[in-house]
């Protein structure tokens, strides 16, 4: 019996995802737009005949499987299934005469983080069945504070922090630097919306009352890359409109090469963290291991990370 398409198949293995066989687990992280392998090692025998092979790579659910690429002994070629994997999902038959039935993954997109099921048939038999849960991250770009200049004392403030274009779902935090504590999540307000690439975009409101040398920091955290932003927003009575210089980064090491300007009454200041063997904290405590500030490249550089291939 010839097979051509996958489907019957994939009805014929279904029982084959609940047998006895160990399942192997994996976890990989990959930044939007890079290239990622997902491994599936079977390591039992040096060699294996292609002959009576059927591989899968599929994302299971509830109703049924999205089918990302497979293998078809009785077609001896491979195929895609789903359009979104289409020209970016690939096995290589080489590889996998030797076990490796690892995939290639191109373009990784926000929408490819899922678990990918990679199972092994051979003579009806599945010799291995591997999980692997991928994770996808993109840099946040350095938040752009607006600031009204001062005001009477005890006047209301609104001030805007702004950061776009990372992933995933990201966390703000306001934080008074005169003691160095969190400002109530009562005064401000984040509305987090998904734009056209499927990353985020954050826009976070504080609503605070006036007074002197009023110094507050706005820290967009990153927790899948260990990321902070911060950039603080400093006031004081003297402050008139136009007299601070505007501040723009030159942002080399951003893919895109976005440049951002920081506006008027906006002060940079340089926020370090030192990371310990019992625990960590930040300057203005959002509270992650590494922080970014303004005035380093390293801010916008594209995490290397170790288990990304």
């Amino acid at each position: 019996m010839r097979l051509r398409s996958p489907a019957p198949l994939l009805l014929l293995f279904s029982g084959l995802l609940a047998s006895d066989l160990d399942i192997q687990q994996e976890e990989v992280r990959a930044m939007v737009g890079s290239d990622v392998t997902l491994k599936c090692m079977y390591t039992k025998e040096d060699s294996l005949d292609l002959k009576d092979l059927y591989v899968y790579w599929q994302i299971s659910a509830a109703d049924k499987p999205t089918i990302v690429t497979y293998y078809l002994s009785t077609n001896n070629s491979t195929g895609h299934n789903d359009n979104q994997y289409k020209g970016r999902a690939k096995v290589s038959l080489d590889s996998m005469k030797r076990g490796d039935f690892s995939l290639r993954l191109y373009n990784v997109t926000p929408q490819d983080e899922e678990k990918y099921d990679c199972l092994v048939i051979l003579k009806f038999n599945k010799i291995l069945h591997v999980v692997v849960t991928l994770h996808v991250a993109a840099n946040y770009s350095m938040p752009v504070v607006s600031a009204p200049s001062s005001g009477p004392q005890g006047e209301e403030l609104i001030i805007t922090c702004t950061s776009t274009d990372g992933y995933p779902w990201p966390n703000v935090y306001w934080i008074n630097k005169t003691d160095n504590s969190l400002l109530d999540k009562a005064l401000q307000n984040s509305t987090v919306s998904r734009n056209a690439r499927g990353l985020y975009d954050v826009v976070s409101v504080l609503r605070i009352r006036w007074a002197s040398n009023v110094d507050i920091d706005c820290c967009i955290e990153n927790v899948l890359l260990l990321q902070n932003l911060t950039v603080s927003s400093q006031m004081d009575s003297e402050t008139l409109p136009g007299t601070k210089d505007s501040i723009t980064e030159s942002l080399g090491d951003n893919p895109e090469g976005r440049t951002r300007a920081v506006v008027a009454g906006l002060v940079v200041l340089g926020v370090a963290v030192a990371a310990a063997a019992a625990g960590w904290m930040c300057r203005s405590r959002c509270p992650r291991h590494w922080t970014y500030t303004a005035g380093a490249q390293a801010a916008r550089r594209e995490l290397e990370l170790t288990d990304h291939a």
